[in-house]
């Protein structure tokens, strides 16, 4: 069994990797410190949005993300409003990359 990182301090490692990388990224929820979720919000900048949840894979006994939209950016802002109004603790990241870079399924991010 793994440990679990706060969430404040997980969402500071991944905005500084990703400042590493040269791709912009912004806060726009925060959400609990300890315990929030995190949901990631990757803005190809072409009006389309997809965006990611961690789930806990029980056949891999391992955290993984999951694209849970894929679709118009204006939908996916809705999708995340819906979220916010369920959970007032949930963080949310916006990520902006032409390519479509996020560093989620790098080693150590799940």
């Amino acid at each position: 069994m793994s440990a679990r990182l706060a969430s404040a301090f997980w969402v500071q490692a991944y905005l500084t990797r990703l400042r590493v990388q040269l791709i912009p990224a912004f806060v726009t929820a925060h959400g609990d410190d300890t315990s929030g979720a995190v949901l990631v919000k990757l803005n190809t900048l072409d009006g389309k949005a997809r965006i990611f949840a961690r789930r806990f894979d029980l056949l891999t006994d391992t955290r993984i993300w999951d694209v849970v939209f894929d679709g118009p950016e204006t939908d996916a802002d809705a999708v995340i409003t819906r979220e916010r109004t369920v959970d007032a603790d949930v963080w949310v990241i916006e990520v902006e990359d032409r390519e479509g870079r996020h560093l989620l399924d790098e080693e150590g991010l799940a």
